[in-house]
């Protein structure tokens, strides 16, 4: 990797990152692929379009109590602006192919795009906690972290006004388009620095890797003539602090307790060892005032007509291979929640939307609020009734694939589904009919593989938007809507 990194990112160390200002050169610092389209010699590029979200610094935070909490001095200016222009146009002279891709990467989309990406990867790859509750918990705690950089950023932005570096000295040429904001502080350095350090405390075998990586997106910048030196020593400490306080929020959310309790037994009662996240409903959530608030009924007794006609429905339920294919899908990591994300950048990419950092990454983070919440909400519950699953009750019931190791009710997928489409549905309201769709298919799934009764499905499905309106709520009173 870039430096050869092995420690966890520490504050020192973020502040180091991308700072030695003499061992920038190109090719020696940045790897990648060149990208048609952009030459050397670039010249100097104006910002397109409006202001991006001259307000945003103004938007309600979830861990920062206002967006201004972190403002930064101001950035230097005369002579010592100058000095640093200078520096970019030692740099330009640097760039080559290999540059430029890498410069292109970083500049596609926002850096809460990339960084979102890094985080998923981690948990696909099977190097974080798996799949289910501890998922949502990692990918939380890293969208908060990235979205409350960028309200912080973008306070300090308008504050200050500065203008990027090719607008004060216009014989600065630039490998990519200025953005349509203040140069001050740099938002990959914020977002960048708050997501490194919040993935190194829940990574911190990888936490080198997530240093290279920081560096290679705030050295881009560099490179690209678009930010100055100090806008990314700002950056940088904005992004730390910020990643400081999400790290000790998540060591107090109860993630890291021990399961002391023990199994029940019983008629109906599911029947296992080691259940998974026995303790999630006890995790501190985000916008729930509790955990129980949207606890379900109890599910059919095991003994009544309405769970007989519900074993009966799951036994006589004759397979395709398209519902086979679904069910499959649905049990992988992207069809319990990659697909939710990836659909939400996909359809940012659509609406002229992905280089909007505030934007993007409130919608990330009310997303993954929900998606945590749901989470709780749904594992409280599913350890409030320990209900056994369907071919516990019917052992001639074949399942598709083992049952998952937790109760059944209510369905996992249909709380975590469920809040996903529902949030999303008021992020990209056009979306909104074929998110619901994939929502019930992906739950309807549940019942296909033999491993959910109809009642689990429909309670879960009900919890998960319940969770999703009281984030939505707080969606429409954060100030993003003036």
């Amino acid at each position: 990797m870039l430096l050869g990194m092995t420690r966890h990112v520490n504050r020192r160390d973020v502040l180091r990152l991308g700072l030695a200002g003499g061992s920038l050169g190109a090719a020696g610092i940045l790897s990648g692929c060149a990208v048609g389209g952009i030459s050397i010699g670039s010249s100097p590029a104006a910002s397109a379009g409006p202001p991006i979200e001259p307000r945003a610094g103004l938007w309600k935070t979830w861990v920062l109590s206002r967006g201004s909490q972190l403002r930064p001095e101001a950035p230097p200016g005369g002579d010592a602006s100058q000095r640093e222009i200078d520096e970019l146009k030692s740099l330009a002279r640097r760039r080559d192919a290999t540059a430029l891709g890498r410069i292109a990467y970083w500049d596609a989309a926002t850096p809460a795009y990339h960084w979102l990406g890094v985080n998923l990867d981690q948990i696909s790859q099977g190097k974080g906690p798996g799949k289910g509750a501890n998922a949502s918990h990692h990918i939380a705690l890293v969208n908060v972290a990235m979205y409350e950089a960028a309200i912080a950023t973008w306070d300090a932005k308008y504050a200050y006004a500065r203008p990027r570096p090719s607008q004060v000295d216009d014989s600065l040429s630039t490998a990519v388009a200025n953005p349509a904001s203040p140069s001050y502080p740099s938002e990959h350095a914020a977002v960048g620095a708050a997501a490194a350090a919040v993935l190194s405390y829940l990574y911190p075998q990888d936490a080198g890797r997530f240093g290279d990586l920081l560096t290679e997106s705030t050295q881009s910048r560099l490179l690209a003539g678009v930010q100055y030196r100090s806008d990314i020593t700002a950056g940088l400490r904005m992004g730390q602090r910020v990643g400081d306080l999400v790290v000790a929020r998540a060591k107090a959310d109860g993630f890291v307790n021990k399961w002391q309790g023990t199994v029940p037994s019983g008629p109906g009662v599911w029947v296992g060892t080691n259940p998974l996240y026995p303790l999630a409903g006890t995790w501190k959530t985000w916008a729930l005032p509790s955990a129980g608030q949207f606890r379900p009924e109890p599910p059919p007794a095991y003994d009544s007509a309405e769970r007989a006609a519900e074993l009966d429905e799951v036994k006589g339920f004759a397979r395709t291979v398209d519902s086979n294919t679904t069910a499959y899908v649905a049990q992988s990591v992207d069809g319990q929640f990659g697909v939710w994300y990836r659909t939400a950048s996909q359809t940012m990419f659509e609406q002229r939307t992905s280089d909007n950092l505030p934007r993007a990454a409130r919608a990330y983070a009310l997303m993954s609020i929900a998606h945590n919440d749901a989470m709780v909400a749904g594992w409280e519950a599913k350890y409030t009734y320990w209900t056994a699953r369907p071919s516990m009750l019917r052992p001639d019931i074949t399942t598709l694939f083992p049952n998952p190791n937790h109760p059944s009710y209510p369905s996992a997928h249909g709380f975590e589904s469920g809040a996903m489409a529902a949030v999303m549905s008021y992020l990209f309201p056009s979306q909104g009919d074929a998110l619901t769709a994939l929502a019930e298919a992906y739950v309807n799934s549940r019942l296909w593989a033999g491993i959910h009764y109809r009642s689990d499905l429909t309670a879960g499905l009900a919890l998960g938007r319940a969770v999703a309106e009281v984030v939505v709520d707080r969606g429409k009173a954060d100030g993003s809507h003036g």
